[in-house]
């Protein structure tokens, strides 16, 4: 999946990548700083009826947030670990293997080697001030 869109329409970017690929809970975002990760997984999560206010856990490594049907999902920022073994003393392992929650992760790229399960990989770029390009592999 590959598509443009702007800020505006991202719910229905949000909406079509959970509708089209359901079999995904780990989805690893990556992108430069300030290209739209955190508002896009806002928007997953508002797709998902996330009850709890949805931020970016770029100091508290980890948000946990429920849905309104009681489902967990995670949200991870790596943005602050500088490897795997530092990844793995935060308890984002237990996360990943998790399979009955969604698992949004922030800068991936940071320990690769941890994701095991099934991951959907999405790329942001930023086109312009309100304009995003989105790959999906």
């Amino acid at each position: 999946m590959e598509l443009t869109y702007s800020l505006e329409e991202i719910s229905e970017v949000a909406g079509n990548i959970l509708k089209t690929f359901p079999e995904h809970r780990c989805l690893a975002f990556y992108a430069e700083m300030g290209s739209g990760k955190t508002t896009l997984i806002r928007a997953l999560c508002n797709e998902l009826s996330v009850t709890d206010n949805v931020s970016s856990p770029t100091f508290s490594i980890i948000n946990e947030y429920i849905t309104a049907t009681g489902q967990q999902v995670f949200h991870m920022d790596w943005y602050r670990l500088k490897n795997t073994a530092d990844a793995i003393e935060a308890g984002v392992q237990d996360i990943l293997e998790n399979e009955n929650s969604y698992c949004f992760v922030e800068w991936p790229e940071i320990a690769p080697d941890l994701f095991t399960k099934k991951v959907l990989h999405i790329e942001i770029k930023t086109l312009t001030e309100d304009t995003r390009s989105l790959k999906v592999y």
